[in-house]
């Protein structure tokens, strides 16, 4: 009997560990930041009770937008209604079911919204799902993880969240807490991690999540910008704008093109129209809706509005 009562302590000493990284790894992968619409932001002040109505009324009124459910998803998730995220999470899976984040935040709202099971099988369905759609997503393989251990293969969980730990890119949010978590189970189930974790370090950043500053896409030479600073501030300006303009136009003759979609958005924020920087990230996902978590990635890191 104290052996039973030994393990279920572990049990939920592990569920605990497991719970709390749950939230970090929420907010990294889908971002529960995005309370505004890209288009319409609404005052950083505003309460979240606030902000959730007016998601809730755009909801209303982009009924077919994704992203405004995703963004509705995430904010009632912060506010601890997990049933309400995960009906939201749902109407964004409908509109954008080849996506995985939408999937792998309907998981974890089903995971949260499940009063016993700790992992129901609706949940365990989308987290599948967007392993399928992106074998990469975080959020779903840190939860197929979570499955093996509530089933017992400890050592195979841990291994899991060790291959999710070497995949993690250099200043991901969630990593102090996967490591946490790591460290927690291995302790309750009595697993010596402590050399591999201080060995595992996270992996450099490709080229698609290095900020965009620091990557080669193509822009004015070097004998333009030179050529611009010798011209009157008025004429400046008028160059600046033509230049930006050529770029929409060529991005209208090919909206496949990822790294401009990327340009424009640097474009917009360097001139400070971050209302038309928001505008051309909805543009490029609307375009590229497989590019979404590029596109919205190096959004974040220019500070679009909605990103």
């Amino acid at each position: 009997m104290g052996e039973v009562r030994a393990t279920d302590k572990k049990r939920a000493g592990s569920s605990l560990a497991i719970l709390v990284a749950a939230f970090v790894l929420l907010a990294a992968a889908v971002g529960t930041s995005l309370w505004r619409d890209a288009a319409a932001p609404v005052p950083a002040a505003t309460a979240p009770a606030d902000r959730l109505a007016a998601l809730e009324a755009q909801a209303v009124r982009e009924a077919g937008s994704a992203d405004v459910w995703m963004r509705l998803g995430a904010a009632r998730f912060d506010m601890g209604d997990f049933p309400g995220a995960a009906a939201a999470y749902e109407k964004a899976v409908g509109l954008s079911p080849e996506s995985a984040g939408p999937w792998s935040a309907l998981g974890e709202a089903r995971v949260m919204a499940s009063a016993r099971d700790p992992m129901p099988p609706a949940a365990l369905e989308a987290f599948e799902k967007a392993v399928q759609l992106d074998a990469g997503d975080p959020r779903a393989r840190y939860f197929l993880a979570v499955k093996k251990d509530i089933g017992g293969d400890h050592k195979g969980a841990i291994e899991d969240w060790f291959a999710l730990l070497a995949d993690t890119p250099q200043g991901a949010p969630w990593e102090a807490d996967l490591r946490r978590t790591i460290e927690q189970v291995g302790q309750i189930h009595k697993i010596d991690v402590a050399a591999r974790l201080a060995a595992t370090r996270p992996r450099a950043l490709t080229a698609a999540e290095m900020p965009v500053a620091a990557r080669a896409i193509p822009g004015p030479s070097r004998a333009e910008m030179e050529a611009a600073a010798q011209l009157p501030k008025g004429q400046q300006d008028a160059m600046v704008a033509a230049m930006v303009e050529g770029l929409e136009a060529k991005l209208k003759a090919n909206p496949a093109d990822i790294d401009r979609w990327i340009m424009l958005m640097r474009s917009r924020m360097t001139l400070g129209e971050r209302a038309k920087a928001a505008q051309a990230l909805k543009d490029g996902v609307a375009a590229n809706p497989h590019a979404a978590d590029r596109l919205r990635a190096q959004a974040r890191l220019l500070g679009v509005p909605g990103a």
